[in-house]
């Protein structure tokens, strides 16, 4: 039950950050088509770049924070999953996930 909640929110985390990183491209062209100059271009190429690293960095601390959530709950703690969005995780402070 433990590993198909931690994949659950795995593919949460993933899905996330795909979303994330698709808007990252998307804004990018956008800037890219109302700059005037090859610098402000470059500019929005550097900014995408960030944002995808910040989205996959989100991701991989999700699935950290997952298999850990996992790990405790074997050792008899409370669970957490996260979707790997900030302050998102499921069930709050008490760790109860009231989807089961």
């Amino acid at each position: 039950m433990q590993s198909m909640k931690e994949g659950a929110a795995n593919a949460a985390a993933s899905a996330k950050a795909g979303m994330e990183k698709t808007k990252a491209s998307i804004q990018e062209k956008g800037e890219k088509m109302t700059a005037h100059d090859p610098m402000e271009k470059e500019m929005a190429t550097e900014k995408k770049e960030e944002r995808k690293a910040e989205a996959e960095l989100r991701k991989q601390e999700a699935r950290e924070e997952n298999a850990a959530a996992k790990q405790a709950a074997r050792a008899g703690g409370h669970t957490t999953y996260t979707t790997g969005a900030p302050g998102a995780a499921y069930g709050g402070a008490t760790g109860h996930d009231p989807r089961v």
